[in-house]
């Protein structure tokens, strides 16, 4: 594909055009922080935000939605799906959420694809924006392989002062640069520009694990009864704020909830938590991972081990999310270097 050049002054015209045909979610301030949510108007987006408090996975898997209509009349209940979406243009993603994204797009199509999911993808553009500086001192994206990205995305944009260049990822991502942006073709000095900010943005980035990334799954192999799992159990408030927040992470629990009349009723289904006491418990009051120290000993060999062996992809992509979050200041980075250091 083509690489062009965008002036920065295009981009709220771009926004504005959009806004005609999709829905276009980009990164907000809210307060000294910032969220993906809709945009009403170009000038409220901020694409130098460092991170937002929640991911664009806010977008493709909403915390809550509905998902069916149950009709209770008649001799058999009657399902009527539900699936709500609009074309959406998510604007501004960084390249580890970008990771994320390609990650759950493996996940909801994998052995029992979701349509609700997937419908919601297939109406949803991609415009990411290449990070040259680290977040803050809990990026670790470096270690992660998620500090770049070449596929993924519709356009990418990269700042190289006053314009972004634009990789265009997509047919989808062509078209929609050619209809709603006024971009040029770069030049030779274009490229040098580019390969020159691309160049002095990897010094930037700190190695912030002791060891190779790849080395993860066969370590936590060999960890199963380490005591640092013990540790964490007993500072582990079991809130679940560090699943919230984390791109990577894609369970959810169903409900149903019948009118008054009952006649009817709404099927939704809602984030969860395998850091919830409830999460792992079932008929009969058993419940399979009771312990704290159960509860984090999975959520680290998820994230560096049991998604690695199902979707060939490490299950964390060095975003700082959950470090940044906890309560107990239990650091992911911290966890996986003691393991590494007494292996």
């Amino acid at each position: 594909m083509r690489l062009r050049i965008l002036p920065k002054e295009e981009i709220p015209r771009m926004v504005q055009a959009l806004m005609a045909d999709y829905q276009v979610v980009g990164p907000k301030a809210k307060g000294p922080k910032f969220v993906f949510e809709p945009v009403a108007d170009p000038s409220e987006m901020r694409l130098d935000y460092n991170i937002t408090i929640l991911s664009p996975k806010v977008v493709l898997q909403p915390p809550g939605e509905r998902v069916a209509t149950i009709r209770l009349e008649g001799k058999a209940p009657q399902v009527e799906p539900v699936v709500e979406v609009e074309p959406t243009v998510i604007f501004g993603a960084h390249t580890c959420d970008l990771h994320a994204i390609r990650l759950l797009d493996r996940a909801f199509s994998d052995e029992y694809p979701d349509g609700h999911y997937l419908e919601r993808r297939r109406q949803t553009l991609i415009i990411s924006v290449e990070c040259l500086e680290p977040c803050d001192e809990h990026s670790f994206c470096k270690d992660m392989g998620a500090l770049t990205v070449d596929e993924g995305y519709d356009l990418h944009l990269t700042d190289i002062g006053e314009a972004y260049t634009v990789h265009v990822g997509t047919e989808a991502g062509e078209a929609v640069l050619e209809r709603y942006a006024a971009a040029r073709a770069a030049t030779d000095a274009d490229v040098r520009r580019l390969n020159q900010v691309l160049s002095a943005k990897w010094p930037r980035f700190t190695h912030r694990l002791d060891f190779d990334a790849a080395e993860l799954p066969a370590m936590l192999a060999t960890a199963y009864e380490h005591p640092i799992w013990a540790e964490l159990g007993e500072r582990c408030l079991a809130c679940g704020s560090c699943t919230n927040i984390c791109p990577t992470c894609y369970c959810f629990n169903v409900l149903d909830s019948i009118a008054l009349t009952q006649t009817e009723a709404v099927r939704t289904r809602r984030w969860d938590s395998c850091q919830l006491d409830e999460f792992a418990r079932v008929a009969g009051g058993e419940n399979f991972r009771e312990a704290r120290a159960a509860r984090q000993r999975h959520r680290f060999f998820r994230k560096g081990k049991y998604l690695y062996e199902r979707f060939g992809t490490l299950g964390c992509v060095g975003c700082g999310r959950c470090i940044r979050t906890c309560l107990v200041h239990i650091n992911i980075v911290e966890v996986f270097n003691t393991i590494h250091s007494s292996a």
